[in-house]
């Protein structure tokens, strides 16, 4: 690990940086739902959120249909207004000056989308912040893009290849607002507004309100998952997590394996990792997980003002009553994942199931692609099929500096 981060280092020496082993292809109105980090409560075995978790909003039971909205004028003046603030980028001189110029953020339909991270509640300012923290050393690698990669990565590509890739992003968040306010309000209780229904015919409404699939108009089952098991492989290499959890994920949903480094290639993964962005970009273009039946367009969401609830709410929603599986982002700690022999970076894995396990703990249940003993035989192995302590795998998403999760 170098002493400077490898943005800095390629502003002062003016080279390439690091290389991709492939080609690469809003504020929202309810503020008062921000929460603090700091006073969510570790909640220790036995506590009062083991019973049975229905929905925040009352709902029917009809099939939603959450589709991709069409991109308005107003939409697509404010993603040129974005994409030419991009040329700060090249302009840019330090660590501070590159976080804040890569943070850029749209404001869709009442919702913040910012480059990188996904739909936030948090400000550009907040967001930059995180980009300069400084890293924390001496943890294995499995393969999400840290702060320095993600500046590292806008800073090295050509003005016409970035302004390429933030377009195809920003369009593609602009089409998936309306499942953002679905979400928000369906999850966290944000009202929706007066003329929702008229700007967004891509989703499903009922007289009632809003239509709702499979059980989300009742109580969720104790226990519930998809995807086989057998279709969860451990990664290849030290940095292809994000491809071995596209690879679960594309295989659930055609029924056919693909190797690794055919997602690898999709993905744009380099040594320094793959981006959540990407993943969700990839789910959304090469899956049938998208669909209106099953989850819509996938989406990033910055999860850093939802409390435990909310949080295990929407992994239910996700593989209950969608059937789709959930991109989870954390950080692996041991104090979280007690099967590490080491601390480790940020991650990706696999949400595909829940058990409410009402005499005890909450639990998530999840593919890990990590397996610290395929690269060091001395340390101990780690299974693909897990079922973990909810609140862990909750407090390991806070605890990555991004917050989000693909849903």
């Amino acid at each position: 690990m170098p002493a400077l981060p490898r943005f800095l280092a390629h502003q002062i020496a003016g080279g390439d940086g690091s290389r991709p082993l492939w080609g690469h292809p809003v504020t929202i109105a309810a503020a008062a739902l921000a929460l603090t980090l700091g006073v969510v409560p570790f909640l220790p075995d036995g506590d009062d959120d083991q019973g049975s978790i229905a929905p925040t909003a009352e709902t029917t039971e009809a099939p939603a249909a959450v589709g991709r909205g069409r991109v308005t004028r107003a939409m697509q003046a404010e993603i040129d207004r974005v994409l030419a603030e991009g040329s700060g980028v090249d302009r840019a001189q330090g660590r501070t000056a590159l976080a804040r110029a890569s943070v850029r953020c749209a404001t869709f339909d009442g919702q913040r989308y910012c480059l990188g991270f996904g739909w936030t509640n948090q400000t550009r300012e907040a967001l930059a912040a995180r980009l300069t923290a400084r890293p924390t050393f001496g943890r294995e690698r499995t393969g999400d893009l840290d702060a320095d990669a993600m500046v590292a990565r806008s800073s090295e590509r050509s003005a016409t290849a970035r302004t390429e890739a933030e377009r195809a992003e920003l369009t593609m968040a602009a089409q998936s607002v309306g499942k953002v306010w679905m979400l928000r309000h369906e999850i966290q209780g944000v009202e929706l507004p007066a003329d929702f229904a008229a700007r967004h015919p891509e989703i499903a409404m009922s007289d009632t309100g809003t239509d709702a699939r499979g059980g989300f108009g009742k109580k969720y089952p104790r226990k519930f998952s998809i995807l086989k098991e057998s279709r969860a492989l451990a990664q290849n290499q030290t940095y292809w997590c994000g491809p071995a959890t596209m690879q679960a994920i594309g295989w659930g949903s055609s029924k056919e394996r693909k190797n690794q480094s055919y997602w690898a290639r999709r993905l744009g993964t380099t040594t320094d990792g793959t981006a959540i962005t990407d993943m969700v970009r990839v789910v959304n273009n090469k899956t049938d997980y998208d669909a209106r039946d099953k989850a819509g367009p996938y989406i990033v969401l910055d999860i850093s003002d939802f409390t435990f609830k909310q949080w295990y709410r929407l992994m239910m929603r996700h593989v209950h009553d969608y059937r789709a599986p959930v991109v989870l982002h954390p950080v692996l700690l041991k104090q979280y994942y007690p099967y590490l022999d080491d601390d480790a970076s940020g991650h990706f894995q696999v949400g595909r199931g829940f058990d409410q396990n009402r005499k005890g703990s909450p639990q998530i249940g999840y593919f890990e692609p990590w397996d610290q003993s395929r690269f060091d035989p001395s340390e101990p192995a780690i299974g693909r099929v897990q079922w973990r302590n909810a609140y862990r795998s909750y407090r390991a998403n806070l605890d990555h500096f991004q917050h989000n999760v693909g849903v």
